[in-house]
């Protein structure tokens, strides 16, 4: 048996939106309902570096896992308010981005994340800050934003997160992509998150994967980390979970510009314990059949014993759907 297979056409459909990616599903309505980042304008090409998208947040809803529809945008008090804190005349915020959905069992309360992007507003500066975006509330309905779990700075950026377990300390080593510059090279890191209450400020952490650090092609120029399976999908031992991780080939120049890998999926062993990465596969897990430069993976749901539905978007442009099976993964172990 396949580790994976794809399933054919898209699994969000709408007619008001070109581009859809970084699709997350609420657990609390059996996977029924969800957020999905819908593109509103693009600037250039995904596949060169300098291109600009402009996005919004929109519920989505789906009797199966197959097929979704886009409804309206999604309402989060308090928007304004904090957007307002962090717009200033140096930096434009360009949209809501990459949603991530989290239910915390204790307290019943349904937190969202997502990357909250400022611009330098003067584009010849090429600066960003990239804070991780936060809101809570009793369900998606209800939520009310907060100020930024992590909140970037000139050397801190923080983006679409990978909610771990609790260790024995009683905090969360989440993962997060953050980012490095070396040699006037941006590469994209991943980044320890520390939570000991996901509805309050984290911390920023160690870079625990370095793109440049390893020698392994696929995942040369850029690493972010995906969704962890749970224990009853693969089970690695005590304190470690297996996940996906989405890596980029090293960048390229031709022409002057700056070209991008490809973009695939992949797998990694997390000690979520220690915060530490154990293992990245040397070759991709997945890369879309249709895909030209980007397979990016942003949920999981596990639907029966070593079996279930992966999401990824291709092209920064749709959302797939993949059959994972456990069994077949485990293969590709160490």
């Amino acid at each position: 048996m396949k580790a994976y297979e794809q399933h054919a056409g898209k699994a969000v459909e709408d007619s008001r939106f070109s581009h859809m990616m970084a699709i997350a599903l609420d657990p609390s309505s059996h996977y029924k309902k969800g957020v999905i980042r819908c593109i509103t304008s693009r600037e250039g090409d995904v596949a060169t570096k300098g291109y600009i998208d402009r996005s919004e947040l929109y519920t989505i809803s789906g009797e199966t896992l197959e097929k979704f529809l886009v409804g309206e945008r999604l309402q989060i008090k308090n928007e304004k308010e904090t957007l307002d804190r962090l717009n200033s005349e140096e930096w434009n915020f360009i949209g809501l981005e990459d949603p991530d959905i989290f239910v915390d069992d204790k307290t019943g309360l349904t937190h969202l994340y997502f990357t909250m992007p400022l611009l330098n507003r003067d584009s010849t500066k090429e600066q960003a800050l990239i804070n991780l975006g936060h809101a809570v509330g009793r369900n998606l309905d209800s939520l009310e934003m907060t100020m930024p779990a992590l909140q970037a700075d000139a050397n801190n950026t923080a983006k679409e997160v990978s909610i771990a377990p609790i260790n024995s300390k009683g905090v969360r080593y989440n993962l997060i992509e953050s980012s490095s510059i070396e040699d006037g090279v941006w590469y994209s890191t991943v980044r320890v998150a520390i939570a000991a209450d996901m509805g309050m400020p984290w911390q920023f952490g160690e870079t625990v994967f370095h793109p440049n650090k390893h020698n392994i092609p696929w995942i040369g120029g850029h690493a972010s980390p995906g969704p962890l399976f749970s224990k009853t999908f693969i089970d690695v031992g005590e304190g470690k979970a297996v996940g996906v991780i989405n890596g980029r080939e090293a960048n390229k120049h031709k022409g002057g510009k700056t070209v991008y890998g490809i973009f695939s999926v992949g797998l990694f062993i997390y000690d979520y314990e220690k915060g530490t990465i154990d293992w990245v596969s040397p070759e991709p897990f997945i890369h879309d059949t249709e895909a030209r430069t980007i397979t990016f993976a942003s949920q999981f749901v596990e639907t029966k014993p070593g079996e279930g539905v992966l999401y990824a978007h291709v092209d920064d442009s749709f959302v797939r759907a993949y059959t994972l099976h456990a069994e077949s993964i485990r293969a590709l172990l160490p």
